[in-house]
């Protein structure tokens, strides 16, 4: 993959990240927080797992290491949790816009959450990281589903076919 395709990645994974919001916009507060016995208990957590997960390998990336994910309880309401999300497709976004090919070939170090050091080239962690989100909103989906309604399609098709829909207008 080159630099073009992550940035094509990236503004996939924003727009799946703002459509994924949309069809979680709908639910009571009762059902965005109940837990349903996932992974991440509840709509909510699955959430903030992912903006957890987006934010701590930019942090990485950055040359900064954590030893947790910011914890759910920061996150009481939707909009809290919406616009962090949001904040951090910009800046997953501005992130890669920075970065050439030759950047993707660099290998970076860090700690994992529980201290252990590893060194990868940055182009693996940026396509880790978009299938986990990716990976995690199949789940968000599915508990979606459980409380009775319906996702939207975040299918990487739907965002190509939308993108040439717009490209047409």
């Amino acid at each position: 993959m080159n630099i073009e395709d992550f940035r094509l990645l990236y503004d996939y994974n924003s727009w799946a990240s703002d459509h994924t919001l949309n069809f979680c916009a709908s639910l009571t507060e009762e059902q965005f927080t109940r837990d349903l016995g996932s992974s991440f208990r509840s709509v909510r957590d699955t959430l903030v797992h992912i903006y957890g997960a987006e934010w701590v390998w930019l942090e990485r990336w950055h040359g900064r290491s954590h030893n947790g994910l910011p914890p759910t309880v920061d996150f009481a309401s939707f909009d809290a949790v919406s616009h962090r999300i949001k904040e951090i497709d910009r800046s997953l976004i501005d992130y890669v816009e920075s970065l050439t090919n030759e950047d993707l070939q660099r290998s970076v170090s860090y700690k994992t959450t529980s201290g252990a050091p590893f060194t990868q080239p940055n182009w693996q962690m940026l396509q880790h990281l978009a299938n986990h989100s990716s990976y995690h909103r199949g789940q968000l989906a599915t508990l979606v589903r459980q409380l009775g309604a319906k996702p939207i399609s975040t299918d990487m098709i739907a965002f190509y076919r939308e993108r040439a829909a717009q490209a047409c207008a």
